[in-house]
């Protein structure tokens, strides 16, 4: 690890576009207040700071902001840029965060940079120190930032969260929660949210690593001192953990989701051991109904095969609770209620893309609070959000191959047939190659879509 305090670089590529509205603080330099949760809270309500991935727990990523618009917004030309520099210049994917006239963003190789907004000024930097056998799945970007108190708060290509001091760049805590070697590891933004039963602000994050066999996980810690409150697996029949000790499986402890195999240990298919599943986009959070809402990843391995019992057909199981969205109680970890986007997905569709929460009134005029999703199966989904059942689903590309459509009664897809992978023939190691769409990277991909409140 180290930690850098230095002028910015003369070499620069990254723009950094200024508005007019956005109203930047004096404090750049000084030792500036901490951010509490009612700052977090009211996120997408202000247009000062960005406190939250998402500009808010709502994941909304909307601004009342009306300066800049469609008419004039090529008149925009660089304040100041900034270079990411050295042979770490990789990549990058980050939602910076703004606060106090000072702009934190995360870079490749698990790097936070501090920059004074107004002029572009380096602060400070940290550069995590990696091991050699890091298993990233998809490059070795980052995804953003955490802010709360006086730290700043970020995940790992090691499998580990850190705890910075806002204003020095000092580590404050330092967490590791999986074997980086077996696969884990993470590149998503955590997030704050207050839990509306203990009266506690906790830290959210997941992890990443399905294509590595992982089992993904979605926790809770103490932000203060990064302390485990909870941990919960989201594969169907593994256990989770509450206060350091084993709660509760995830669904059925049998896990009937994943077919059984008498010659293993576990009495399942070997891929239910690393199942899948990760949580490693960011988690949006309804503090109304008190749910952490978080997409959960592709299981593993992508073989549908290898998740299928020996003479068995892909389709009668559904690889639980993979490639869907999670409603999660922030007190336990428990599991609230969950939707399947794809079942047993078999073409990486994952369901990891945001969640924003909106309300909107149906056709008989009752207000449904309710969750918006673009997931890379060609879908659009909308769920609500107080019970994750499917009130509407519907492609927003076109030439979608591997459905037909969404059926409305059992929120289930109507699958084509011959769309799925082929088994090997016997003496074969593949099956025959099929052309479907959309693709591995999907209708859309993680990049965040926004809602309009106009």
């Amino acid at each position: 690890m180290t930690i850098k305090t230095l002028p910015a670089l003369s070499a620069l590529t990254v723009a950094l576009l200024l508005a007019g509205h956005l109203s930047l603080s004096p404090l750049a330099n000084a030792a500036a207040p901490g951010v509490t949760w009612e700052d977090i809270a009211n996120d997408h309500l202000t247009t000062q700071d960005v406190l939250q991935y998402g500009m808010g727990t709502n994941a909304q990523r909307w601004s009342p902001l009306a300066q800049v618009n469609d008419k004039n917004v090529f008149k925009l030309t660089p304040a100041w840029s900034y270079s990411f520099g050295d042979e770490k210049q990789r990549g990058q994917e980050s939602q910076a965060i703004v606060s106090d006239g000072v702009v934190y963003v995360t870079g490749s190789y698990s790097r936070v940079f501090a920059l004074d907004a107004k002029t572009g000024k380096r602060l400070w930097t940290y550069s995590h120190r990696l091991p050699d056998n890091i298993r990233p799945c998809c490059d070795v970007v980052n995804r953003g930032a955490a802010i709360y108190g006086d730290k700043i708060y970020f995940g790992t290509l090691d499998a580990r969260v850190v705890a910075l001091n806002k204003n020095t760049g000092k580590v404050v805590w330092n967490k590791k929660f999986g074997d980086h070697a077996a696969g884990y590891t993470m590149t998503g933004a955590p997030v704050l949210i207050k839990d509306k039963t203990s009266g506690k602000v906790l830290l959210i994050h997941g992890s990443s690593g399905d294509e590595f066999g992982v089992v993904g996980q979605l926790f809770a810690r103490d932000p203060d001192t990064g302390e485990e409150v909870w941990m919960r697996p989201f594969v169907e029949g593994h256990m989770g953990r509450l206060n350091g000790k084993d709660s509760t499986p995830t669904g059925d402890v049998k896990a009937p989701s994943w077919p059984d195999d008498k010659t293993t240990e576990t009495g399942k298919v070997e891929a239910w051991s690393h199942g899948g599943g990760a949580p490693w986009q960011s988690a949006s959070f309804d503090p109304e109904t008190n749910t952490i809402i978080v997409g959960a990843g592709n299981p593993g391995p992508w073989n549908t095969w290898a998740r299928t019992a020996k003479d068995g057909n892909p389709q009668d199981y559904d690889s639980l609770y993979t490639s869907g969205q999670v409603g999660v109680d922030p007190s336990t970890g428990e599991v609230k209620w969950f939707y399947q986007h794809t079942p047993n997905d078999a073409w990486d569709f994952s369901g990891n893309n945001e969640l924003v929460l909106f309300d909107y009134k149906d056709k008989d005029g009752k207000l449904v609070k309710a969750t918006a999703h673009a997931d890379r199966n060609g879908f659009f989904y909308v769920v609500d959000r107080n019970n994750g059942k499917l009130q509407n689903a519907f492609p927003f590309v076109d030439n979608i191959t591997w459905a037909s459509h969404i059926d409305l009664k059992t929120g289930r897809p109507v699958e084509n047939p011959g769309q799925r992978p082929a088994k090997p023939l016997p003496g074969e190691t593949k099956g025959k190659p099929v052309e479907v769409s959309p693709p591995f990277l999907g209708g859309k991909n993680w990049n965040p879509m926004a809602y309009s409140q106009d």
